[in-house]
């Protein structure tokens, strides 16, 4: 499967796991996508590890230090499956997996290079030093009780958007 045959169908998949979806071509671009999607006076938690959350830190007026304080984390994740449209986080470098699933709102940015075709794929790049901790997350947070009853946000996020770079 080519890379951009990934990519597409990362994001149709994640679009059907109720996630929203933006793709932009590059950092210069990563602002006017940010603008769209978080509203600047939520407490947003953005680690400022990677470079391209470095570059999206300084775009939120309102910081919070610790992702238990914040609205919505913005952050890098380490990469997506295509098959399942299924977005990875991990611990390496000292992450907390939880600053995603904690706040109501989960932005999450996805290098293109590192959208894997499917879960073996993704297995098979992390098996020589596999992370502590490796979360999937697939759409946003939902969980259907005894009567059948949909609650959105109960187990993580209620709100999932990837933003593709």
């Amino acid at each position: 499967m080519s890379g951009a045959d990934r990519e597409r169908l990362f994001l149709e998949n994640a679009a059907k796991a109720a996630a929203g979806t933006c793709s932009v071509r590059g950092t210069g671009d990563l602002p006017d996508a940010l603008g769209r999607i978080v509203a600047m006076d939520s407490p947003v938690y953005c680690p400022g590890v990677t470079e391209l959350e470095k570059a999206a830190a300084p775009l939120f007026p309102v910081r919070a230090a610790d992702y238990a304080d914040a609205a919505v984390t913005v952050e890098e994740v380490f990469g997506a499956i295509a098959e399942t449209g299924t977005i990875v986080c991990v611990s390496a470098g000292g992450r907390a997996v939880q600053a995603g699933l904690l706040p109501a709102h989960h932005v999450a940015i996805v290098r293109r290079e590192r959208i894997f075709g499917t879960l073996d794929d993704l297995f098979a790049a992390v098996s020589g030093a596999p992370p502590t901790n490796i979360t999937l997350v697939t759409g946003p947070s939902r969980t259907a009780d005894i009567e059948l009853t949909l609650a959105i946000g109960v187990h993580g996020p209620e709100k999932l958007d990837i933003i593709l770079v």
